[in-house]
């Protein structure tokens, strides 16, 4: 029986002391520092990948903006250099030739959809003779060619 008293008080004083050095020890502070620290630098990580994909998505939608804009200013001007300088030669608008350059382009877009709606053309002149009823004569020899021919 003392021998069960010595064994629950060997148990009692390293499980005391395991506790009380792990405490009062600068290395588990600085690891549980070390860790709470990590764990801020992941959140602020995190925090700031996702402000900067916000940044850069806010940033497309404006220059998108800024684009559709742009056109519309060109467009505006485009039409009423055209209204309040009729008489104004090409060459002095600087608009001029590329608003017709866009309505060429307009143009050959609106033609090449329409062509697509089309059926597809024939490049045979007439029957080729495949599907007709009529038998063709066979030709053995160049000499029968040159002599059918003339």
């Amino acid at each position: 029986m003392p021998w069960i008293y010595a064994l629950v008080g060997l148990l009692a004083g390293t499980a005391l002391g395991f506790i009380i050095s792990r405490f009062t020890t600068p290395g588990y502070k600085k690891q549980k520092n070390l860790h709470k620290d990590l764990e801020t630098a992941k959140f602020q990580l995190e925090q700031q990948k996702q402000e900067l994909s916000d940044h850069f998505a806010q940033s497309a939608e404006m220059l998108d903006s800024l684009g559709k804009e742009y056109t519309r200013l060109y467009q505006h001007m485009a039409k009423t250099s055209s209204e309040l300088l009729p008489n104004m030669p090409e060459q002095d608008n600087p608009f001029a030739q590329k608003v017709a350059s866009q309505n060429s382009n307009n143009h050959s877009e609106t033609k090449t959809a329409d062509s697509s709606d089309e059926a597809p053309k024939d490049y045979a002149s007439g029957a080729t003779g495949l599907l007709r009823e009529q038998k063709k004569d066979i030709l053995h020899s160049p000499q029968e060619a040159t002599a059918k021919a003339s």
